[in-house]
């Protein structure tokens, strides 16, 4: 009975049922000779790699990085030593950075000038005697509290882990990364990107927030080369059978190195012929799910590539230790399949996936110059476990990036997450007016806006930073309000008025200059609306942005248009986290070119929360039109002041547009007024009938 079931049984290479799929021959094949066994990996791992068991605790030295926090240190650049353009591009953006130092003793982490992307000895950027330098260098300490890059290692044929050098007890931070030689908690997997890829900015993704992706036109795509011999050639050459010309579309191209002609197949003229039909990104845009095989290494370009694309990866890499999977999840942004099972992928539904979507690229930081703050901040989260961001704030946007533990690591007290909790921000709002006026006494139009604010009943407290050469007025001089009013004395800076100051204990704060002026009814109508849109700039005087065709420049205007993009900080409201994103997070260049330029604050500021939130700010009624003050050393000369404040203001936005490598801000028709406002009705019937007056 046995031997009839098992000849009742079908054959697994039965013609019948797998016509369609592919020739007995190719499943009975056992695999690509080529690879190497996992002993052999192994083999080739303890032979380079001799701290293979190295851990923070272990091979990191906690105590440098106390006395003076979480600071990089990159080698001298010798002149000798080629660069490639990508490592040049990462040790730009190191010393770019705030966690740059050029003083060795301050530095945590120490990042080599020796080119470590290409170990592949057959390439040209190959550097060779790698060993022997880093011995002669008195910081190495057996590679203690360094960072290397890796982007290839091997060669042809096995392509291993193998880098050619020892990096003793350095983490290491690789592309194409292989898991059994992956150390937990201690290395870090980075994507691979090519030498094209922007340093900042570049074009931006195709998903956006809150939006679903509409039905596309194929369901699943892939055009790229088919090694015909080779380590990753099994994958590649199978994925044919899945092809149908309709919504799957799979297309192969034979001509991959100098000898493909020696190789080719029976297939490679017509796959050559089909493949230069489609357009690489215009499959890749117009597919809700693209493959990502794996290359001759793990890794792929066009994992990236998918991913800006907002089209969902379909991975095919066995063994891949994924980007940044100590921190992203990546089973909520793509599909992962096994190899050696191709056939057995289940077919992807695209209703799940566009509900699920991938999460923003911007998650996974890009190329290394861009993903390089990710990788400070999962380093700085091992130093500091307790105060180390969950991964609901890594994978919920905006991200782990700006969601700085320094401030909270709780999500109800950040903006961006309150309707996920369910909660509301707090009831109560700080005013925070800056006085800059040199008077002795207190003029006019701060005193009315002093008692315009604290008549609001939402005011917990109002705040005044003094930035003036003269002393601030003494305690009896300032008027009698209902709630505390407090003087801080500021250093005449410009960024100062951003500064998280401890003061500061709402989630709102209503940022003000001396002589803004607002009535109370306008304060408590703008406060209601912040309250709906808490991660956003809600506020009164508007401008606007627009790209200059001619000029080749990006434009500031203060004329009222349909548009706007700006909200000026001298009369808005804000979250209070943007003060530490502004100190905290932005580099000092930053802050310092602020200080250099006239209302340049302002427009840094929403750059910020725009580039945070990708929204525009919110505009509330106002009964006047905001005039921005003239300085008064140049009284008398307002038009030539004016031209001047504007010129600065226009260069600064242009200076804001190249350092984030993309203009962020948004443009919104949006303005919001209260109900009934300036209806023929009673004003019995108006919360806010005084916006009218």
């Amino acid at each position: 009975r046995k031997a009839e079931a098992r000849r009742n049984w079908p054959l697994w290479t039965d013609r019948s049922l797998l016509k369609s799929f592919a020739d007995p021959e190719e499943l009975q094949s056992d695999g690509d000779p080529s690879l190497p066994s996992p002993r052999e990996r192994r083999a080739a791992w303890l032979s380079i790699y001799r701290n293979s068991r190295c851990r923070m605790e272990t091979c990191f030295d906690f105590s440098r990085c106390e006395k003076h926090g979480f600071k990089v240190f990159t080698y001298p650049r010798e002149r000798d030593q080629p660069l490639s353009e990508s490592y040049s591009k990462i040790l730009t953006s190191i010393e770019r950075s705030r966690y740059y130092t050029p003083n060795p003793e301050e530095a945590c982490l120490f990042i080599l000038s020796i080119d470590t992307l290409d170990r592949d000895h057959l390439s040209g950027q190959y550097v060779r005697n790698v060993n022997e330098k880093i011995r002669g260098f008195p910081l190495w300490n057996g590679g203690r509290n360094h960072l290397i890059f890796n982007l290839y290692s091997g060669t042809w044929p096995n392509y291993t882990e193998d880098l050619g050098f020892d990096i003793g007890q350095a983490i290491l931070a690789k592309a194409s990364f292989y898991t059994e030689t992956f150390r937990p908690g201690f290395d870090i997997s980075i994507p691979l990107f090519s030498k094209d890829h922007p340093q900042r900015g570049g074009e931006r993704g195709w998903l956006y927030q809150d939006s679903i992706p509409p039905k596309k036109k194929y369901l699943l795509v892939f055009k790229g080369k088919r090694y015909l011999t080779g380590i990753g050639s099994g994958t590649r050459n199978a994925l044919h059978h899945i092809h149908n010309g309709k919504d799957i579309i799979s297309l192969t191209t034979c001509k991959h190195g100098k000898d493909w002609e020696k190789h080719k197949d029976t297939r490679c003229d017509k796959d050559n012929v089909d493949y230069e039909k489609f357009d690489y990104q215009e499959l890749l845009h117009n597919s809700t799910f693209c493959i990502v095989p794996r290359g001759r290494r793990l890794g792929s370009f066009r994992f990236l590539e998918a991913l800006q694309a907002a089209c969902i990866p379909v991975l095919l890499s066995d063994g891949w230790e994924l980007p940044f999977a100590e921190a992203i999840d990546w089973g909520k942004a793509a599909v992962v399949g096994n190899e050696r099972l191709l056939l057995q992928v289940p077919r992807p539904d695209p209703a799940h996936a566009r509900h699920k979507g991938p999460p923003s690229v911007d998650a996974s930081g890009g190329g290394a110059p861009k993903h390089l703050p990710g990788l400070w901040q999962i380093i700085k989260d091992r130093l500091l476990p307790h105060r180390s961001r969950s991964r609901f704030l890594w994978n919920t946007l905006p991200g782990g990036l700006l969601a700085l533990p320094d401030f909270s690591t709780h999500p109800g007290d950040f903006p961006f997450y309150y309707l996920q909790h369910g909660s509301s921000p707090s009831e109560k709002f700080t005013a925070f007016i800056r006085a800059v006026s040199p008077a002795s006494s207190l003029s006019q139009p701060i005193l009315r806006l002093i008692q315009a604010v604290s008549g609001s009943h939402y005011c917990a407290q109002i705040l005044v930073l003094w930035s003036c050469e003269k002393p601030p007025p003494p305690s009896g001089k300032w008027p009698q309000t209902t709630v505390p009013l407090t003087i801080i004395q500021g250093r005449r800076k410009l960024s100062d008025r951003f500064f998280p100051y401890a003061a500061i204990q709402t989630d709102a704060v209503l940022s003000l200059d001396e002589h803004t002026s607002l009535s109370t009814s306008e304060v408590d109508f703008a406060f209601v609306v912040w309250r709906s849109f808490p991660e956003r700039i809600v506020g009164f005087p508007a401008r606007s942005h627009f790209w200059d065709a001619e000029q080749r420049h990006w434009g500031y205007t203060s004329k009222w248009t349909n548009e706007l993009s700006i909200v000026l900080t001298a009369a808005a409201f804000y979250h209070r986290y943007y003060h530490s994103l502004f100190t905290e997070y932005l580099p000092a260049g930053l802050r310092e070119l602020v200080d250099g330029l006239a209302a340049c604050e302002d427009i840094l500021m929403n750059v910020l929360v725009a580039a945070v939130t990708k929204l525009p700010p919110i505009k509330v009624t106002q009964r006047k039109q905001h005039k921005e003050p003239v300085p008064q050393q140049v009284k008398g000369m307002a038009g030539t002041a004016g031209g001047q404040r504007f010129s600065q203001q226009q260069d600064c936005l242009n200076q804001l547009a190249d350092w984030f490598g993309y203009m962020p801000l948004v443009s919104s028709q949006l303005r919001l007024d209260p109900v009934l406002f300036k209806d023929q009705v009673s004003v019995l019937r108006k919360k806010y009938p005084r916006l009218e007056k």
